[in-house]
């Protein structure tokens, strides 16, 4: 009882005098009463085992009752007692070679773990460096008599029990430690209050480097965007489709390459700026403002005028592609067009110019008349031919034909060379007009040949070129037209041939007459220079160009098939994936305002949610890869899907931004609670609340409702005290409140945080109540690093009482938390 008075500093019940065994019983349990008043649990200790002098239960109660006054009250942390002195142990002899303390027996064998607690505390004691790890009862002695003499411990343990135990005793070592806590206790507030300072030194420092990065990750995208966007505008025309092909290949490789790795940095750039916002809340710090252009907004804004070019880039390709398409078509049109006329009208103007029917007989006379006849019916059936080219070359003009300066003028020649054949063409008529009064009438047969054969022959001409016309088909209804405008030529040739045959019966008429009357012909027909020989070539050389044109239209109609089937598959991929993306969108929405399990639940079913959506990346790029085929193959519509492959890509990007926004925002609901202290309970609360206010279901609430929710909550507002709670949750004015922005508020009334005062605080404790503090101070209770970073910012303390070197630690305080300029 008097051990108990005296360690405790309490009064116990007065003993009992009587030296009777009951009287020594009473005694006992009067000292265990008061033992177990303190909170503690003795087990199988009785007054009986003591007062028969059991000495191992007698032992059990003297280390119970050390335990409870010497040891129980040491607290690093929060820890408890024997893991609260180890770690403190730990702690102070980190420091110093040779000394690993991780238990209470074998780590203190060697002494040198005694002798760094008193050289950290005491380095005036003791001569650390000079102490050997092969000596330890030299080591231990000398930190025992040092102890006793410098400090008032008593020598508790020996050097020699120690050393030749192969595990000293835990509870005897324990005991001793705790006397040396206890000595140097004072030190252990000035530990705390570095601890404080290192706490908030290390979020400063954290907050200034996620700062810097976003500053360079932000200059860096927009950098990117800012050299992309006008190449992405560039509109300078090529002249050949396989110049424009090139440049969609291009395009191609910058969607593939290029671009997603720019869509990842962006979702990590607004992940990083919306959690050092929240840690910034957290800590009181004043909120990060990026430089000028470099905000969030600013970012989306450079981006959505990114994908603007992009888009209009796409469709300018596309239709550069067409334009040339056709041209080349039209040109090469032009050109056989050109070639087949300038080919007839050789020799044309030489056969109207010379004057033949001066020095003629008159049947010559009438054979050039007749045959001046079949010439103008000839020339009028190449006037459609001359339209066409003038009609072409008129579209070629209007679609900015890069090469419009020779076609103009080809077809000038062509215009002028036509006018000139008219003209010389009406002035022969008129000559011939005039002798043929003096004229006999010439054959009539070789005058019916001639006009029969001539539109005949233009006819076989036309075909022939029909036959040989190049086209160009987007879809299997415009291949079938053409197939259908064949076979209804093919279904003409008979009446053509029926023609050929009378129109050759004609010129064995002649032949027929002249053997009859012993006719001796002097060369052909006068009429025209159309022959019988010249029809059967171009006859058999026509029907020859049907089957190819057949094969080429089959070709073409199967080519347009394999198309139809790139767009149906295609279209089946894209109508899964858009489905998809639209179905996990719904699903991300749910998932958001739902409450299931813990933070850390949701964040590993977010995360897992996350790699199962990113498990369907290969579905993209199928749908990728048959979007390729589509474009390689030229084709510009869709009739099976109303999904475009840039919808899709959007979709996508929006999806995977949407998730990682979402594990973004229950990061940092963690961070608010780990912060300031709120309870899984109190987050489902919050929860709950928010959702039967968020009648939308959006995660977002007008303000009327979030007043709604604030009455609910047991708060009595008035407009004034409404409007400054407006300003701390929806500082940007939008008009709306999240739920991270609602438990902030909820978190900042309930819970409390480290203040500047408190810093000031902590170091007025490390500079030993100065209004200033050393770099020597600063160095010795806080690690390197951290205090090298407060040396470089402290202002120099200009104070009365100021010393050489002196610091303005207060002024350094106030500024973490942003209440004056560092």
């Amino acid at each position: 009882m008097l051990l108990l008075e005296v360690i405790s500093g309490e009064r116990l019940p007065k003993p009992e005098r009587g030296k009777m065994r009951v009287h020594k019983i009473n005694n006992v349990n009067k000292a265990l009463d008061f033992i177990a008043s303190k909170g503690v649990k003795l087990v199988s200790i009785g007054a009986e085992e003591i007062v028969d002098g059991n000495a191992k239960m007698t032992l059990g109660m003297i280390w119970t009752i050390i335990l409870r006054f010497a040891i129980q009250d040491i607290s690093v942390e929060e820890t408890s007692a024997k893991e609260g002195l180890l770690l403190w142990c730990q702690r102070k002899t980190a420091p110093y070679k040779n000394v690993n303390v991780q238990n209470f027996h074998i780590s203190w064998k060697d002494g040198l773990a005694f002798n760094a607690l008193i050289h950290r505390h005491r380095p005036d004691l003791i001569d650390y460096d000079s102490l050997r790890k092969d000596d330890p009862i030299t080591n231990l002695n000398n930190a025992f008599e040092v102890a006793e003499k410098h400090l008032d411990i008593p020598k508790m343990l020996d050097a020699e029990d120690i050393v030749n135990t192969a595990r000293p005793d835990e509870k005897a070592i324990m005991t001793y430690v705790s006397s040396f806590y206890h000595a140097f206790s004072g030190a252990q507030k000035a530990e705390t209050a570095a601890n404080r300072i290192c706490k908030v030194l290390a979020v400063n420092q954290e907050n200034e480097q996620m700062m810097e990065d976003y500053e360079k990750l932000a200059s860096d995208l927009l950098e990117w965007i800012r050299r992309t966007i006008p190449w992405l505008e560039n509109r300078t025309q090529e002249k050949t489709v396989n110049d424009m092909q090139a440049k969609q290949e291009d395009f191609r490789d910058y969607r593939r390459v290029h671009k997603p790795p720019k869509v990842q940095e962006k979702c990590q750039l607004e992940i990083s700026f919306n959690t050092l916002q929240t840690k910034l809340r957290l800590s009181n710090r004043p909120a990060f403002m990026p430089s000028e252009g470099r905000m969030v907004s600013d970012i989306n804004t450079a981006w959505h005028n990114l994908e603007g070019a992009e888009k209009g880039y796409e469709e300018w390709i596309l239709s550069e592609i067409r334009r040339l398409e056709r041209l080349e078509h039209l040109a090469e049109k032009f050109h056989q067009k050109a070639a087949i006329h300038e080919s007839w009208t050789d020799g044309k103007e030489a056969m109207l110019t010379q004057k033949d029917y001066e020095t003629s007989t008159l049947s010559e006379v009438k054979a050039l008349l007749r045959k001046h006849e079949a010439f103008e019916s000839d020339l009028a059936a190449h006037q459609d031919r001359v339209e066409q080219i003038a009609a072409i070359a008129q579209e070629l003009n209007e679609l900015d034909y890069y090469d419009a300066a020779s076609v103009n003028a080809r077809c000038s020649k062509i215009c002028d060379q036509w006018d000139n054949l008219g003209a010389l063409t009406h002035s022969r008529k008129d000559s011939l007009e005039r002798t043929e009064k003096q004229l006999e009438s010439i054959d009539e047969l070789y005058l019916e040949y001639a006009k029969r054969a001539a539109p005949f022959n233009n006819w076989m001409e036309g075909a022939m070129e029909d036959l040989q016309d190049m086209f160009i088909v987007h879809n299997i209804d415009e291949i079938q037209g053409l197939i259908t405008a064949h076979e209804q030529f093919k279904e003409t040739l008979p009446e053509a041939n029926k023609e050929r045959e009378a129109i050759q019966s004609i010129q064995a008429e002649v032949q027929k007459i002249a053997q009859s009357n012993g006719i001796k012909l002097s060369g052909g027909n006068p009429y025209t220079s159309i022959t019988p020989q010249s029809i059967d070539n171009k006859w058999e050389k026509a029907m020859a160009m049907v089957p190819q044109r057949d094969k080429a239209l089959q070709e073409e109609l199967n080519k347009q098939n394999s198309n139809d089937t790139l767009r149906a598959t295609f279209a089946t991929q894209a109508n899964a994936v858009g489905a998809y993306i639209q179905a996990k969108m719904e699903e991300i929405g749910r998932i958001s305002i739902e409450m299931n399990g813990t933070l850390e639940d949701q964040l590993t079913h977010l995360r897992e949610y996350q790699q199962n959506i990113m498990s369907y990346m290969p579905e993209i790029n199928k749908l990728e890869a048959d979007h390729q085929h589509i474009q390689e193959a030229l084709i510009f519509d869709n009739k099976y899907t109303s999904y475009t492959m840039e919808h899709l890509r959007v979709g996508w990007e929006q999806l995977l931004t949407t998730i990682a926004r979402t594990i973004n925002e229950v990061e940092n609901q963690i961070l608010t609670r780990d912060a300031k202290g709120i309870s899984q309970e109190q987050l489902y609360e919050y929860r709950a609340s928010f959702n039967h206010f968020d009648k939308k279901r959006s995660g977002q609430m007008v303000s009327d409702d979030f007043r709604a929710l604030l009455i609910s909550t047991g708060n009595s507002l008035g407009d004034s005290e409404f409007n400054r709670i407006m300003g701390l949750v929806d500082p940007n004015s939008t008009g709306s409140v999240t739920f991270q922005a609602f438990i902030d508020f909820m978190s900042r009334e309930t819970t409390d945080t480290d203040t500047a005062d408190q810093v000031i605080a902590s170091f007025k404790i490390l500079a030993g109540d100065k209004n200033y503090i050393t770099a020597d101070e600063l160095r010795r209770e806080l690690p390197p690093d951290q205090a090298e970073y407060c040396i470089a910012r402290m202002a120099p303390y200009s104070g009365p009482d100021a010393v050489p070197g002196a610091l303005d630690y207060m002024s350094f305080s106030t500024a973490l938390y942003g209440e004056s300029d560092l």
